[in-house]
C-alpha cells in the first residue's frame, strides 16, 4: 500500500493543481497551436490523486458525505479530461436562405477523440433581429431558423446569445459576428449563370467599410460597396432588422463605377453582373462537449456531500457555552455551583469574577 498511499498524497494534489493552473493559462482563449494534453493530463493526475486517497483515508471512506464530495470530485476530474478530448469549436456563417453544410464551419478546433457527427446537422437560416441601445449596446438577438420536425417538415425555432439550437449534441450560438449581404448573378457571354452571395464586413461595428470583392472567371477583378439605409441611431434605442434596412450597391471595376438597385445589371468584360437583393448573415459559434450534463450532476453531488457533511458535523454538537461564574447561573454539563442562599454571609465580602 506504500505506492498508494504516495499516490494519494496531498503533496501530489499540490503539483497537480499547479499543473492544472498553467494548463489552463497555456490554454487561455484556446489557442490553435496548444495541444489538450496540457489540460487533460493534469486533470487525469488529479483523478488518480483523488481515487487513491479515497481508498486510503478511512476519514474520507467512512463519512457518507465527504465520500460523496470526493465523487463528485473525482467527477468533474474525469469528465473535464474527457470533455477536453472530445470537444469541438468551430464557427460558421450563414446567409438568409441558405441550408447548413459542414464544409461551411470554419476555426475548426477540436479534441483527438472527438466523434460527433456534424454531418448530420441540417437547418435554414431566416431572418433575424438585434436590438440595440444607446452607444450601440447589443441586445437581445433573435435568429430565426427552420430545423427538421418529426414529421418530415420543418419547424421554426429562435436563437440566441444564450439560447443555443441544440441539433445532435452540437450547440449554436448566435455572436456578434452578423452583416448584410449582396446576392450576385454573373451571366457569362458563354456558359451558364451562377448566383452567390457577397458577405460584407460585420455591421454595425464596421458600418464604415462595408465592402468587399470578387473575382468572377477569365475576368478581372469586381469591388464592391453597399450604400445602407437602417435604423442606425447611436445615440437612441434602435432594432437591426433586415426586413427595414435597403441599399444601393457600388460596383468597380478598374476606371468605372456603377450604382445598382436591387434588380438592376451592368454589362463587364465577359458578361453581365445582376444585384439581385439585398439579405443578411448572422455568425454563430458552435459548441460540442458530450460530457456538460455528466459535469453538472457531479458538481451537484460535489455540494450536496459537503453541505451533508457539515450538517452531520454541527447538528449533534450544539455550540459549548461559556458561563462567567458570578455574572449568571447558568452551568456547564457536569458542573454544580452553589447559591447565594447556600453561602454564609460575611461582612464586607465581594464576589471576584476570575477572566
Amino acid at each position: 500500500m506504500r505506492w498508494l498511499r504516495r499516490l494519494a498524497s496531498t503533496r501530489l494534489t499540490l503539483v497537480g493543481m499547479v499543473l492544472l493552473a498553467i494548463g489552463a493559462g497555456l490554454s487561455y482563449d484556446n489557442p490553435e497551436h496548444m495541444p489538450v494534453w496540457v489540460l487533460a493530463t493534469p486533470m487525469a493526475l488529479l483523478a488518480l490523486n483523488l481515487s487513491a486517497a479515497i481508498v486510503v483515508y478511512p476519514a474520507i471512506y467512512r463519512n457518507p458525505g465527504l465520500l460523496v464530495f470526493h465523487l463528485g470530485l473525482l467527477g468533474i476530474c474525469v469528465l473535464a479530461a474527457i470533455g477536453r478530448l472530445t470537444h469541438y469549436e468551430a464557427h460558421v456563417e450563414m446567409s438568409k436562405g441558405q441550408i447548413f453544410a459542414t464544409e461551411a464551419a470554419n476555426d475548426v478546433r477540436h479534441g483527438p477523440l472527438h466523434m460527433g457527427d456534424l454531418d448530420s446537422v441540417r437547418f435554414v437560416q431566416g431572418p433575424w433581429t438585434v436590438d440595440y441601445t444607446s452607444r450601440l449596446t447589443r441586445g437581445p438577438t433573435r435568429s430565426h431558423v427552420l430545423v427538421p420536425d418529426e414529421q418530415e417538415g420543418w419547424q421554426e425555432i429562435i436563437v440566441g446569445d444564450d439560447t443555443p439550437m441544440i441539433l445532435e449534441g452540437f450547440r449554436f450560438y448566435t455572436t456578434f459576428n452578423k452583416g448584410f449581404a449582396a446576392v450576385l448573378t454573373w451571366i457569362p457571354d458563354e456558359g451558364e449563370a451562377v448566383t452567390g452571395t457577397i458577405h460584407m464586413p460585420s455591421f454595425p461595428l464596421f458600418d464604415y467599410k462595408q465592402s468587399n470583392s470578387w473575382q468572377p472567371p477569365g475576368g478581372q477583378e469586381i469591388k464592391f460597396w453597399l450604400r445602407l439605409q437602417t435604423a442606425y441611431d447611436i445615440d437612441g434605442s434602435w432594432t437591426l432588422d433586415g426586413k427595414t434596412s435597403s441599399a444601393k450597391l457600388v460596383v468597380n471595376t478598374g476606371e468605372e463605377r456603377h450604382e445598382l438597385d436591387p434588380g438592376q445589371a451592368v454589362p463587364m468584360e465577359g458578361g453581365q453582373l445582376r444585384f439581385d437583393e439585398l439579405t443578411t448573415w448572422m455568425g454563430y459559434r458552435i459548441f460540442y462537449d458530450p460530457t456538460l450534463f455528466g459535469l453538472f450532476i457531479s458538481s451537484m453531488l460535489s455540494v450536496l456531500g459537503l453541505c451533508l457533511h457539515y450538517w452531520r458535523k454541527f447538528a449533534h454538537k450544539p455550540l459549548a457555552t461559556e458561563v462567567l461564574y458570578g455574572r449568571d447561573n447558568v452551568s456547564a454539563p457536569g458542573v454544580t455551583h452553589k447559591t447565594d442562599a447556600d453561602a454564609p454571609v460575611q461582612a464586607n465580602q465581594r464576589n471576584t469574577v476570575h477572566l
